[in-house]
C-alpha cells in the first residue's frame, strides 16, 4: 500500500482546489505551492510537472470512487439499489471534484490512450459493470437493450449538467448559483426516476 508524505498530501489537496476553480490549463504551480505552503522547488521535488500533478489528483479521485462502483455490485439487493447507488457516487464525485468532467472531455478528445491508462490504472474496468448488467437483462430484471448503450446513458446523465454547469447555471439559473447546486445534488433521484420507467422490466 503506497503511503504518501504529509507534504505530499498538503500538495494534492491544494492542487485539487485550484484545479477545481481554474482547470488544468488555468492553473499555475505556483499557486499550488503558495496554498500548500512549500516553494516551487520543493513542489518540483514531489511533481516534476503540472500534468504529473494533475494525474496524481485525477488518479485519486476515481480511487476514491471507482471501488464503491464496484463494491455495489456485489453489495446492493438488487439491480435498482446497484443503479441509485452507481448513480449516488458518479454525482457525488462530480460535486466534489467540478473539475473532473470537463478534464474527462477535454482528455478524450485531446489525448484518449493516455485517458484509457489514467482510468485503468485507477482500477476502473467498465467490462464488468457491462456483464453486471447484461445478467440483469437475461434475469429479466432489466428491459433488453444494449448494456453498453444503457451504461452510456446513465454516464451522460450524470456527467453533462456538470460538464456543462456554467451554462446551466447562467441561462436556467439566472446566476443563481445556489440553486443551481441544489439542481445538481437533486440529479441524484431525478436521474434514477426518469430512467426506472425506461430500464426496469415490470416496471
Amino acid at each position: 500500500m503506497e503511503i504518501k508524505s504529509d507534504t505530499e498530501k498538503l500538495i494534492l489537496e491544494a492542487a485539487r482546489k485550484v484545479f477545481t476553480e481554474k482547470g488544468l490549463d488555468g492553473a499555475r504551480m505556483q499557486e499550488i505551492a503558495d496554498r500548500a505552503n512549500i516553494n516551487k522547488a520543493m513542489l518540483h521535488y514531489y511533481f516534476r510537472s503540472k500534468d504529473k500533478l494533475f494525474e496524481s489528483v485525477f488518479k485519486a479521485a476515481f480511487n476514491e470512487f471507482w471501488p464503491e462502483i464496484t463494491k455495489s455490485i456485489n453489495e446492493s439487493a438488487n439491480v435498482e439499489d446497484f443503479l441509485k447507488r452507481a448513480i449516488s457516487s458518479y454525482v457525488d464525485l462530480f460535486m466534489d471534484k467540478p473539475f473532473l468532467p470537463i478534464f474527462i472531455l477535454s482528455e478524450v478528445n485531446r489525448t484518449p490512450d493516455r485517458l484509457e491508462s489514467l482510468i485503468r490504472e485507477g482500477g476502473v474496468n467498465p467490462h464488468l459493470i457491462v456483464e453486471y448488467l447484461k445478467e440483469q437483462m437475461d434475469l429479466g430484471k432489466l428491459k433488453a437493450m444494449d448494456p453498453k448503450e444503457l451504461l452510456v446513458n446513465v454516464i451522460s446523465l450524470c456527467i453533462f449538467p456538470f460538464a456543462g454547469k456554467s451554462l446551466i447555471e447562467r441561462m436556467i439559473f439566472q446566476g443563481d448559483k445556489e440553486s443551481c447546486e441544489s439542481f445538481l445534488q437533486e440529479r441524484k433521484k431525478s436521474i434514477y426516476e426518469f430512467l426506472k420507467p425506461l430500464i426496469i422490466a415490470n416496471n
